[in-house]
């Protein structure tokens, strides 16, 4: 299975999260091309979660990648760097350090 089509089916599961008929809460940017600071990202961690998705706000965007706040409030200022792509990819590392 191609990375797209693998995101094209993790984009309709999130907006599907919930309830039957309730839709997912968060807004998501899957557009690389349109990503700004602010935006909500579904990143992924796949070196140790697969493609389980998570949260976090881009915090900057650069030409290759973009940088990522999780939210976490026990560490407010953990900026991660990830791939500049539909769900951007995190290393472990960044994310778990």
């Amino acid at each position: 299975m191609s990375q797209r089509v693998r995101d094209e089916h993790a984009e309709g599961i999130l907006e599907n999260i919930g309830q039957t008929g309730e839709k997912c809460p968060f807004e998501f940017n899957f557009d690389p091309e349109t990503f700004k600071p602010g935006d909500l990202v579904s990143y992924r961690i796949p070196e140790r979660f697969g493609e389980m998705p998570f949260v976090g706000t881009i915090l900057a965007v650069f030409e290759g990648y973009v940088e990522i706040s999780a939210n976490d409030p026990s560490d407010p200022d953990r900026r991660m760097r990830g791939t500049r792509e539909s769900r951007p990819v995190v290393s472990a590392a960044s994310a778990l350090d």
